[in-house]
């Protein structure tokens, strides 16, 4: 069961969040630079002109990409400590993002259909609630609006998650187990280009794992209309930037991207 309480979850990403924000602004996190960030914005439509509101912002790197793109934008997170980075960021370049300490998963204090669309990039996989996140979505999207967020792809990122190898060490096949395994836990991680000697405190990331049926099925159950389901693989120049990215796409997926529409009435 999904059962860590979100004010861990909060002290948890607090916790990680100076380390965080010095790895991913030194370009340490490869995935989100050649992989997820970029197959994101290749399914986004134009946002140029539109009200858009970030769930899970962390740091705000990709919502001032978003700014850049010509939308006005908003950003929410639990963690005040990321929220707080993201505002020096934003005082010292601004580009005229709004930061909120929230959960998405709640009711944020922002009024109804203040937005054209919710984006969430690599967040939702972190809370607990996500069907709390998608009925949020859709009380601040307005009619016709659009949800697209992208999450770590649940059938094959399992809790028994495990590479399968040749004899002579050459990656084979991904094994996939323990899928209905519903139980919360803490992955402890660092980001995995940097160098192996260094002395950095691994983070704690709290994990929520779901089928792709609870996925799915929270964005219906909040009244959306599913649109477009990608499951996108790394590009070759991406692979040979990072060779261990051709796992990802030769033997598994790595990612899923979700868009769903607010009807019109």
């Amino acid at each position: 069961m999904n059962d860590l309480p979100i004010s861990d979850v909060a002290k948890r990403w607090n916790e990680n969040a100076d380390q965080w924000t010095r790895d991913v602004r030194d370009g340490f996190d490869v995935y989100r630079d050649q992989f997820t960030f970029p197959a994101f914005l290749a399914a986004l439509p134009p946002i140029d002109g539109l009200d858009v509101i970030d769930f899970g912002c962390g740091e705000g790197t990709n919502t001032r990409a978003f700014a850049r793109l010509g939308a006005r934008v908003t950003g929410i997170d639990l963690s005040s400590r990321m929220i707080g980075h993201a505002r020096q960021t934003e005082e010292a370049d601004p580009l005229g993002i709004q930061y909120h300490v929230n959960s998405y998963s709640d009711h944020c204090g922002i009024a109804d259909e203040s937005f054209d669309a919710v984006l969430s990039t690599m967040a939702l996989m972190d809370g607990p609630d996500l069907a709390g996140a998608m009925r949020e979505a859709y009380r601040l999207v307005r009619p016709g609006g659009f949800i697209l967020f992208s999450v770590l792809h649940p059938c094959f990122i399992t809790p028994g998650l495990g590479w399968e190898k040749d004899v002579d060490g050459q990656t084979t096949g991904l094994r996939v187990a323990r899928y209905f395994d519903r139980s919360s836990f803490t992955e402890h991680w660092r980001f995995g280009n940097r160098p192996k000697d260094e002395d950095v405190i691994p983070f704690a990331v709290p994990r929520f794992p779901r089928t792709i049926g609870d996925c799915l099925n929270a964005v219906a159950s909040a009244g959306f209309i599913l649109t477009n389901i990608e499951e996108p693989q790394p590009s070759l120049a991406a692979c040979e930037a990072v060779p261990r990215f051709a796992r990802w796409r030769d033997l598994g997926a790595f990612l899923l991207l979700v868009m769903a529409k607010r009807p019109e009435n």
